[in-house]
Formats: structure tokens, sequence, C-alpha cells
């Protein structure tokens, strides 16, 4: 988890609609990068929740401006990590009367960006 003595800056993105599985994919791509490769990672990336992610991002360097006063250009995506939201269950018609269940999954993903200590 983050460490309390290195100034970091967070931000949540909540009811995402989309799997962890798939939202887990375009994370695991952006760890460890710094922001503005990160972020033009998102952009050119052909997955639909890319968007979402980079809004959550943008948010997280937002927060680390504005909130804890880091330099934007030494920042690095230091975690990016899904956790599981709600499932809206639906029923679809299937054959001789039956009803076959759809469970819509919904996901939260959490970006933590830090300065780099090392000199660019």
């Amino acid at each position: 988890m983050v460490k309390k003595n290195i100034k970091t800056a967070m931000a949540c993105g909540r009811a995402i609609r989309t799997s962890t599985r798939k939202l887990n994919l375009v994370a695991a791509s952006i760890r460890g990068l710094a922001v503005e490769k990160a972020l033009t990672q998102l952009a050119f990336s052909p997955r639909r929740i890319a968007g979402e992610v980079k809004k959550v991002l943008q948010s997280a360097v937002a927060n680390a401006e504005n909130n804890h006063n880091l330099d934007v250009d030494k920042l690095i995506v230091a975690e990016a990590y899904v956790g599981k939201g709600l499932v809206m269950k639906r029923w679809q018609a299937r054959a001789r009367g039956r009803a076959g269940r759809v469970e819509k999954m919904f996901s939260n993903l959490t970006v933590v960006v830090r300065e780099n200590e090392e000199n660019r």
C-alpha cells in the first residue's frame, strides 16, 4: 500500500460500468508509468473503458497539484487497482417459457500517484 511519509495523491472512480477483469487490463497497462506517458497510453488505447480510466488519472493529478502541492512533471502512477462494485441482476427470456439470468457488473478503480524521487 501507500507509504505515509511519501507525498502521494489519489482518486477513486466508483461504479464504472465494466467488469473487474476488463478494467484491470487497462489499469495494468499504466502502472509504474510516468503520468504523461500513461495519459498518452490511455488516449490511444482501443479499449472502451480507457476513457474512464483517463478521467480518474486526471483527477488524481489534479488532486496532487491542488491539494498536496506536488510537481505535476515528476508524477508517476504508483498504484492502480481495481475492486468489485455492485452487480445489477436482470432477466432475459429463454426457450420454453424460462428465464436466464444476466449480471451487469460494475467496478471501482483507485489510482495513486506520487512524485518520482529520482532525477529525471
